[in-house]
C-alpha cells in the first residue's frame, strides 16, 4: 500500500469515528460478536498458516494464539457494559452541589503494530481492546509471519468495513509510512530497537502509546526450589515456540550447590518432552528466518554446550540447547536469544544477585524457582520487572484478570482485561455543577473575612 492509499484509508477511518458509529454499547458487542464468530470460522486457516510461518503445531497454535483471543474477547464481552461506565466519584464540599464521574471515551483512530513471533495473538488481542472501547483502527502485521498476515487480512475484510478495520500489509516502507501519519493512539509490539522508531515519530505528534518490548528475562533458580517441578516447568516456557516468546526465560541463574542437579533434570526434561531427536519432533517449532536462525548459532559456545545445538539449516530448526557454565562475558548474555538457547549462570549469594539484578535493565519478566519466604518478598518488591511468577514461567501473560506489560527498557503501559480496556481509553474528569445555588465566596472582591473562614474549612 502506498503513503497516498495510508493517507486516504485513515482519512477514511476519522470520518467515520467522527461519524459516532463506533460509540454505542450495542455496536461495540455486535463487533466483538463478529470477531469472535470470524475466529472460529477461520481456526483451520489460522492454524495452517502458523504452521507455515513459525512451524506450529495446531495444539500450540490454539493454546497459545487462538484461544488466548476467544477468551479475551469473551471476557470483554462479560464485562463491557461494567468497563464502559462513567464512574462516580466523590465532590468536594467546596464545589456543592454538583457531582463529579470519569467518563471513559476512545482515542479515536488507532495502529497497531504487531510482531512475528506471536502473530496472530499479538494483533488481533490488542485489537478487541481497540473495538471495545469505540476506536477504529489500522492494522500492521509482521511481514516476516506472511502467511498469518494474509489469513487476519482475510479474518478482517471477512467482518469489518476498512472505514472502520482494516489491515496494512508489506515491510519497512508501509510501517515508515504509517508512523509518518497522525494517530490517536498507537499500540506497537516488537523489540526495543524498533520501539525506540515508534516512540520518535509518536512524539512528533504528541500521541501516546503503548509499547510491548522484550529483555534478557532472568530465571532464578534457589537451592530451596522443587528442581524437578522447576526443570520441567523452565523447559516449557523457554523451548515453546521454539524459545521465541518475548517472556521466555532467557537465561538460568543457579544456586551453586544444586546447579550440576538442576542441569541434569534440565536435559531430562527436553528429552521428556520433546523427544530423544527433536529436529524429528513434528510439535516442536522452528526459527522464523535465516537470519535470525544464523544469529542464534553464533551465540552456542562449543565448549560450554551440554545438550542440543543440533540443527537443521533447510528447516532453521535448532535443537533445545543447554549452555553450562556461562558468564556474563559470554556472547550469549550480551543480547536477548529469542531462541532455543538455555544458559545457566552460577550465584553463591543471594544478596550478591539481588544486588547486580538491580544494576541492570529492566526485563519484560523474571521468574524465580524457591520456598524461601522472604527471598519471594525481596524479589517481588526490590528489583524492578514488567511481571513474572513465582515457582514457574510465562503463565502470568495468559489471564485477563490482571495488565502484562513491561517498565522502562522493556516497555510502557499494559493490556489483557480491563488493563486493555483502560489502555485504549481516555477518561475526561468532568464536574457536573447545578444552577440552583452559587456560592459567592470564589468571586471578588475577596474582601469577606467570613468567605474567607469557610474557604479555610472547605480546603483545609
Amino acid at each position: 500500500m502506498t503513503k497516498a492509499e495510508i493517507q486516504a484509508l485513515l482519512a477514511q477511518q476519522r470520518a467515520y469515528f467522527d461519524s459516532g458509529a463506533t460509540l454505542p454499547l450495542s455496536f461495540r458487542r455486535e463487533q466483538l460478536k463478529k470477531l469472535y464468530a470470524a475466529v472460529q470460522r477461520f481456526e483451520p486457516e489460522i492454524r495452517e498458516a502458523l504452521r507455515i510461518d513459525l512451524g506450529k503445531s495446531g495444539y500450540e497454535g490454539f493454546m497459545c494464539e487462538i484461544g488466548l483471543v476467544l477468551s479475551e474477547i469473551s471476557y470483554l464481552l462479560r464485562h463491557l457494559k461494567k468497563f464502559a461506565k462513567p464512574q462516580r466519584v466523590k465532590t468536594p464540599l467546596a464545589q456543592f452541589p454538583s457531582k463529579s464521574y470519569r467518563q471513559p471515551t476512545p482515542y479515536g483512530n488507532t495502529l497497531i503494530m504487531s510482531p512475528w513471533n506471536y502473530p496472530f495473538l499479538l494483533t488481533i488481542e490488542p485489537l478487541t481492546d481497540a473495538i471495545a472501547t469505540g476506536n477504529t483502527a489500522i492494522l500492521k502485521p509482521s511481514a516476516y509471519a506472511p502467511a498469518t498476515a494474509k489469513v487476519v487480512q482475510q479474518l478482517i475484510q471477512s467482518c469489518f468495513a476498512p472505514e472502520y478495520i482494516a489491515v496494512v500489509t508489506g515491510g519497512r516502507a508501509e510501517n515508515a509510512a504509517l508512523l509518518e501519519e497522525q494517530f490517536d493512539f498507537v499500540f506497537f509490539t516488537g523489540s526495543k530497537e524498533v520501539g525506540k522508531e515508534v516512540l520518535r515519530h509518536t512524539a512528533e505528534h504528541l500521541t501516546p502509546v503503548v509499547l510491548e518490548l522484550g529483555g534478557k528475562s532472568p530465571c532464578i533458580v534457589e537451592e530451596s526450589a522443587d528442581l524437578a517441578l522447576a526443570a520441567k516447568r523452565i523447559v516449557f516456557g523457554k523451548f515453546l515456540n521454539c524459545g521465541q516468546t518475548c517472556v521466555a526465560p532467557d537465561h538460568i541463574y543457579c544456586h551453586a550447590s544444586v546447579k550440576p542437579q538442576l542441569v541434569e533434570e534440565l536435559k531430562k526434561q527436553i528429552r521428556l518432552q520433546f523427544g530423544e531427536n527433536p529436529l524429528e519432533n513434528p510439535d516442536y517449532g522452528r526459527i522464523i528466518n535465516e537470519k535470525h536462525f544464523r544469529r542464534l548459532l553464533a551465540l552456542i559456545d562449543p565448549e560450554k554446550l551440554v545438550l542440543g545445538g543440533e540443527y537443521d539449516a533447510a528447516a532453521c530448526r535448532i535443537a533445545p540447547t543447554i549452555l553450562d557454565g556461562v558468564t556474563e562475558a559470554d556472547a550469549v548474555m550480551g543480547e536477548e536469544i529469542f531462541g532455543p538457547i538455555l544458559p545457566v549462570l552460577t550465584y553463591e549469594r543471594f544478596e550478591q544477585l539481588l544486588n547486580e539484578q538491580k544494576k541492570k535493565e529492566r526485563p519484560l519478566a523474571l521468574y524465580l524457582f524457591s520456598s524461601d519466604k522472604e527471598h519471594i518478598r525481596r524479589v517481588t518488591t526490590e528489583l524492578r520487572y514488567g511481571g513474572g511468577c513465582i515457582n514457574d514461567v510465562v503463565i502470568h501473560l495468559a489471564t485477563s484478570e490482571m495488565g502484562f506489560g513491561g517498565v522502562g527498557e522493556s516497555g510502557m503501559g499494559a493490556y489483557h482485561g480491563k488493563t486493555g480496556f483502560d489502555a485504549f481509553t481516555h477518561y475526561k474528569s468532568i464536574v457536573d455543577k447545578k444552577c440552583w445555588l452559587d456560592l459567592p465566596m470564589r468571586y471578588q472582591p475577596y474582601r469577606s473575612k467570613l468567605y474567607e473562614k469557610l474557604l479555610h474549612r472547605f480546603l483545609k
